[in-house]
């Protein structure tokens, strides 16, 4: 494959890999936190509905030139874009799960005098932990629409200015390999997520299995 071929070609690579994965990390630490922040202060989360919807109906590519005139055509501006469109499925789904946490076991915990930080780590975290993997799940795959999207404006570096590159000169066989390398690179960061997904989740039961006491 050419891409891997050329020593710009794995520059390239390793440019995109990297943006991607401080970006959907930041995406997911953030959404996770301000999710279990707004999910749990009612009107906070009531206040910040219609602001949150609005934004949720932006596209990140739309705020692609905005993004470029803030951060420039640098890798802040792809971090951004990347973490900005990622943040949103892992928040909306983690406040959904707080929401969706039964009232008795609020009680449960209120009644074994379990609150503050021990609270959030024994119920509230375990509670939501489903809802934010199916967030990430939803994460992953838009990162890579992102991140190459984000390189294809004016990046001198990446996968999506490589693809530009390939295109201007019509050559097939280069696009066709950066479409099949991202597809592999969608099911390799799945793979890996799914691994990693099977053991929180074990976590999870684990904590739900045991008594609150």
């Amino acid at each position: 494959m050419e891409l891997l071929d050329r020593g710009e070609g794995r520059t390239d690579l390793l440019s995109s890999l990297s943006n991607l994965g401080v970006g959907l990390g930041i995406g997911i630490v953030v959404g996770i936190l301000l999710g279990l922040v707004i999910g749990q202060i009612p009107f906070v989360r009531y206040g910040l509905t219609p602001t949150l919807e609005f934004i949720r109906a932006i596209p990140a590519t739309a705020l692609l030139p905005f993004a470029i005139v803030i951060f420039g055509l640098g890798d802040e501006m792809k971090i951004f874009i990347i973490a900005l469109g990622t943040m949103f499925p892992i928040l909306l789904n983690v406040i959904d799960g707080v929401r969706g946490i039964p009232r008795e076991s609020h009680d449960t915990a209120r009644s074994f005098g379990i609150t503050g930080w021990t609270k959030q780590w024994r119920v509230v975290i375990p509670a939501v932990m489903p809802r934010a993997v199916a967030g990430i799940t939803i994460a992953i795959p838009l990162s890579l629409i992102l991140v190459v999207t984000s390189e294809m404006r004016g990046s001198a570096e990446g996968i999506g200015a490589f693809l530009i590159t390939a295109q201007n000169s019509f050559n097939q066989t280069a696009v066709w390999g950066v479409i099949i390398l991202l597809g592999l690179l969608g099911v390799i960061l799945t793979t890996i997520f799914n691994i990693i997904e099977r053991r929180l989740l074990a976590w999870d039961r684990g904590l739900h299995g045991r008594d609150l006491s």
